[in-house]
């Protein structure tokens, strides 16, 4: 697979190719990672010393491994493979494997199929060699060792004759195997399970078993592409917060272009950013409405991204919108647009500490009793009502359960004790009337209907002592049917 993308373009016209081989470091030393046709019929093999390799062929043309590269263009072959089958996905550094069940009757049969895609392969310049069979790991053999088709229910039949390596073991265990005259699967299979077990471990029991079907072994296909997400591959790795910000905004751009097309705004994002080590940090970002605007939504990430320990560079950053809702154009006026974005970027920021749960807002609610008169909604996720409150009596703005006081009459008391303090009426003004809602039961309205004063009075002994006069602004109720009197809330 790495020598066939590098030499697809060049070859596609040759009918006589070079021998060209890919090379990787191991352990300090060249070795030949990936070769061509050519090269193998010149003698050359995978994992063989660039050295002796250049011995027995001179002509021999390499080129330097680019693992991520060979990834992209192993990830952009399987993308194409689903025409072929629903679930495909990579197997290893340079395969894939398909579940083509129920789709071969499509192409005519598992024959037809795989001669299609040989044929549609070799036309892109790939050299592929398939195998199909019961079992994924019988498919695998035959792909790397014996390529054509296992016929239904005679895969230990078409192996039998494999060595020990299509079992995709170890070389230790393959060797081991030898030694013991076990040169072919079908040897392999002979022995008892056990025996085999404590010889080699239960590895190699569980992966002749997955071969021959007795275990499963599933596929994990590759998650679709998603048109809310995006991501790139840096050349090479970045580590201050400019350059991951700058590389953010590059990504934001085609996002929020994708979310204007189709006329939605992103309510939450998440920033995956991978290290070289490979360790993933995620970051998350909800938004108090339907965004889709770059510069707004890059400033609602900075904080975020200082925080991210960098190590030895970031390679790879991924953004995708987890939560979308409708956002129609419409026209804004100046004012209101930026009203609107400030209020809702505060909102978003706030709520990126302490959570979207614990920023709220204060609705009307159905009912003319003070303490009904309003109900508590997330801020993100409710808007507010324009002009409101808008009574034409001032009311409190902090309100709690009547605390009973004592006193008697129509008329608030002159004096009385409230929370310790003994306080001395200076003005009041009221009465208003509220009468509770006789088609519901509200407890603590049973008491019948409810006159409401703002009271203004002086804490006793501030200003008999030259002290600065410490007054309270109260909202008191009386309760004519029980002559009771009560504090309920306290006035700005």
């Amino acid at each position: 697979m790495a020598s066939a993308r590098l030499t697809r373009r060049s070859t596609r016209f040759d009918a006589t190719p070079a021998p060209f081989a890919v090379l990787r470091a191991v352990r300090g030393a060249d070795r030949i990672h990936c070769l061509n046709a050519a090269a193998e019929t010149a003698g050359l093999s995978r994992g063989q010393g660039v050295t002796d390799a250049r011995a027995i062929c001179p002509d021999l043309v390499t080129a330097p491994s680019d693992l991520r590269a060979e990834q992209r263009f192993l990830l952009t072959i399987a993308r194409w493979m689903d025409r072929y089958a629903p679930f495909v996905a990579p197997d290893g550094e340079d395969a894939l494997v398909l579940d083509i069940s129920g789709a071969a009757h499509l192409f005519g049969g598992e024959e037809a199929l795989l001669e299609d895609m040989a044929d549609r392969l070799s036309r892109a310049g790939l050299e592929a060699r398939l195998g199909c069979a019961d079992t994924r790991g019988a498919a695998w053999a035959l792909a790397h060792f014996a390529p054509g088709i296992a016929p239904p229910g005679a895969t230990r039949a078409t192996l039998a004759r494999l060595t020990p390596e299509a079992l995709r073991i170890d070389a230790d265990t393959a060797t081991g195997l030898r030694r013991l005259g076990l040169d072919t699967i079908d040897a392999v299979a002979n022995v008892p399970r056990i025996s085999l077990a404590r010889r080699f471990g239960t590895g190699l029991t569980h992966r002749l078993d997955r071969v021959l079907g007795a275990e499963p072994d599933p596929i994990s296909p590759l998650a679709p592409e998603s048109d809310w997400e995006v991501s790139k591959l840096l050349q090479e790795p970045v580590g201050t917060v400019p350059a991951v910000m700058a590389v953010l905004e590059q990504l934001l751009e085609p996002l929020c272009l994708r979310l204007e097309q189709a006329e939605q705004g992103a309510r939450q994002l998440s920033l995956h950013v991978r290290r070289t080590d490979h360790t993933v940090s995620v970051l998350e970002v909800g938004l108090a409405r339907p965004m889709r605007d770059v510069e707004r939504i890059l400033g609602l990430f900075a904080k975020g991204v200082e925080a991210v320990d960098a190590g030895f560079g970031i390679e790879h950053l991924r953004l995708v919108a987890t939560s979308r809702e409708p956002l129609r154009l419409r026209q804004l006026t100046r004012a209101e647009g930026e009203g609107a974005d400030h209020l809702s970027d505060l909102i978003s920021r706030i709520a990126g500490r302490v959570g979207f749960e614990h920023v709220l807002r204060y609705l009307p609610g159905q009912s003319h009793l003070p303490e009904h008169s309003f109900i508590i909604a997330p801020a993100a996720y409710s808007e507010a009502a324009p002009g409101w409150p808008a009574s034409a009596t001032l009311r409190p703005l902090v309100h709690f359960p009547p605390e009973p006081l004592e006193g008697q009459g129509p008329r608030p008391p002159k004096r009385f004790r409230w929370r310790g303090m003994r306080l001395t009426l200076l003005s009041a003004e009221g009465p208003e009337r509220i009468s509770p809602e006789w088609w519901l039961d509200r407890p603590a309205w049973r008491s019948g209907v409810r006159d409401y004063w703002r009271v203004e009075a002086r804490k006793d002994g501030t200003a008999a002592h030259g002290a600065e006069e410490e007054t309270r602004r109260l909202w008191l109720f009386h309760t004519p049917q029980t002559d009771a009197w009560s504090v309920q809330g306290v006035l700005a």
